[in-house]
């Protein structure tokens, strides 16, 4: 069972409510010291934290031919480049056989599923409840990953939503895509990340275990059990550990790097562009769901990246199976209302990109008005119809129209409304479209009441509005976020 999101904190009864005087901000901080054993790091900083935090924190200084190797992260780099380094050369010296092959593939995914339902969607985002059981196999399937601690982790990546796309996301992807891939974890970084809280964690048994024996958690999920199971049971000791250990490892270490360029570069955006995060089905199959990042931006606390059945999301059904079983419970899904109107408002936006490049009749207030008889005298001199109130100049149409010139001929000078809508011929949605096009005047008087409907042409009664522009008199609307639908 999934719960929709709700608000950490019940609201009281009214008549609680009216015998209990609101606590102040002090006393809620007061109660959290007393009730927390670790005060939320981010619980006094400014409103304007992160604008004074870019203006005032100090940027090391660039990186050159004089100072590079200063500025390189000696241990992560180290990592990153003996691992595919041994995978290469041993490539070389063992061979690979079909067993270890599978089972190199087999815990790619399960060392990949501690980092993407572990790392991310259980501790980074809280979108759901593990066991404890669950909880000790991602933290060590994760470990298996070498990326850090879970609480180091999650530290960055809660960083990278509070912060996407500033100076304080600590791998930007405005920095450029190979920045936002590896780049981050080869140099320095040039400030600090922006404060994220994670004092929810210091409180987990499990997240504190494993920052305890991290490291021989690591030799042990990330080379031991790698080599020892190929080892063990068909006794591919060397090949478990150039195949399922090296290699498995670069494979995972770059699939998780992937949601942090390539999910910020290649797709669409179809729940919101304010940011860089986008949805592609290639980013989804090389990060074992993760993909479907725009969504994910978006909705960070839902268990699901991709919402459609047959969209590739293997953690997604990694946590649901999990559920089935016992394992997982709370599974957090945004409320559907709200995720169907941020694709409604991107909808929206293609429509009036679309809209925007299409040529529109004169607006009524920009034409001449004219009298009955100034339409009559001046319909003399060029083939001049009036339809609904508006004076229509056919002289580039009177050759095409597919009822023969002739029809337009004897209407010159006169008022064709009720031959136009449906006396002599209902005309199809495209020529009130066309026609509308033509217009040069207003009648003055022309317009009776209740026929008003007649004027609007078919293509402008869905027309796409913001909300500043629904001034016409004519419109009806209903509003959606900062996109409205005229109608």
């Amino acid at each position: 069972m999934s719960d929709v999101l709700k608000p950490s904190r019940k609201t009281p009864p009214p008549e609680i409510a009216a015998l209990s005087p609101p606590l102040s901000p002090k006393s809620e901080k007061a109660d959290l010291k007393k009730s927390d054993d670790v005060v939320p790091i981010d619980i006094n900083i400014p409103d304007n934290y992160v604008q004074h935090t870019l203006k005032t924190q100090k940027e090391l200084p660039p990186i050159g031919w004089h100072n590079w190797w200063k500025e390189i992260s000696w241990v992560s780099t180290t990592v990153l480049t003996v691992t595919p380094t041994i995978a290469i050369v041993g490539a070389f010296y063992a061979s690979l056989q079909w067993k270890t092959a599978l089972f190199a593939v087999f815990y790619y995914f399960v060392t990949g599923l501690g980092i993407t339902a572990g790392y991310h969607r259980l501790w980074s985002h809280r979108s759901y409840n593990a066991s404890k059981p669950l909880e000790y196999f991602l933290a060590m399937a994760g470990t298996g990953a070498v990326q850090g601690s879970i609480k180091w982790w999650c530290r960055g990546h809660r960083a990278h939503h509070r912060y996407t796309d500033t100076d304080l996301d600590p791998y930007g992807a405005h920095h450029g895509l190979l920045w936002s891939h590896i780049g981050w974890m080869i140099v320095k970084p040039r400030r600090k990340p922006g404060v994220a809280d994670v004092s929810d964690l210091s409180k987990s048994a499990v997240v504190k275990w494993q920052h305890r024996f991290y490291l021989p958690l690591i030799i042990g999920m990330g080379f031991g059990v790698p080599t020892l199971i190929p080892g063990l049971l068909w006794g591919d000791y060397l090949g478990g550990f150039v195949y399922a250990g090296a290699m498995r490892l670069c494979f995972v270490h770059h699939s998780t790097f992937c949601v942090n360029s390539l999910a910020h570069y290649l797709g669409e955006t179809p729940f919101d562009d304010k940011h860089t995060p986008r949805d592609h089905m290639v980013t989804a199959f090389v990060t074992i769901g993760e993909g479907y990042h725009n969504f994910h931006h978006q909705f960070p606390m839902d268990y699901r990246n991709a919402i459609k059945w047959y969209q590739y999301d293997p953690t997604k059904w990694f946590i649901s199976v999990c559920s089935m079983l016992g394992l997982a419970s709370h599974l957090k899904v945004f409320p559907d209302n709200e995720v169907r109107k941020g694709q409604l408002t991107m909808q929206l936006k293609k429509l009036r990109r679309t809209q925007d490049n299409l040529l529109w009749p004169s607006d009524s207030n920009d034409l001449p008005i004219i009298s009955w008889e100034e339409y009559l005298k001046e319909s003399e001199k060029r083939p001049l119809i009036a339809v609904a109130g508006f004076i229509h100049d056919v002289a580039s149409f009177m050759d095409e129209h597919p009822g023969g010139r002739h029809l337009l001929a004897k209407n010159i000078g006169r008022d064709a409304t009720t031959a136009f809508f449906g006396g002599v011929y209902d005309h199809s949605n495209a020529a009130h479209n066309l026609l509308a096009m033509k217009r040069v005047a207003v009648l003055r008087g022309g317009q009776p009441h209740g026929t008003e409907e007649l004027a609007i042409p078919p293509s402008q009664k869905l027309r796409i509005a913001r909300y500043n522009e629904m001034s016409s008199p004519y419109s009806s609307t209903a509003v959606s976020d900062t996109e409205t639908l005229l109608g």
